[in-house]
């Protein structure tokens, strides 16, 4: 399993809002597509300002390329979110999933 990671942040005033975006927008048109495992977005304060950390998984690096191109570092984010976000990463990163004690279900064991 391959875990996608993309960072971005937003004011207080508009935080709330990119987290509707991401759950009613951008995981439901990931749930579709052959090879996606699941999503998180982990969310913090820092210095006044909220960060998101985004993850996606995904069954291989093949999945992905048919997700977002050839270039897999590459990154879209909609007019919606964009409007949401003071700041955010235009690349991604990949990790390989070395170990989960969450099931496919999301429970841990």
């Amino acid at each position: 399993m391959i875990a996608r990671t993309w960072h971005a942040q937003a004011v207080p005033e508009k935080a709330d809002a990119y987290a509707a975006h991401f759950t009613s927008s951008v995981v439901p048109s990931l749930q579709g597509l052959a090879g996606h495992r699941g999503a998180l977005l982990l969310r913090r304060e820092v210095d006044g300002r909220i960060e998101f950390l985004a993850m996606t998984l995904w069954e291989s690096r093949a999945s992905i390329e048919a997700f977002a191109g050839k270039d897999i570092s590459r990154t879209h984010v909609e007019p919606e979110g964009r409007a949401a976000l003071s700041s955010f990463d235009d690349f991604a990163d990949h990790y390989d999933v070395a170990f989960t004690s969450v099931d496919a279900a999301g429970k841990c064991p």
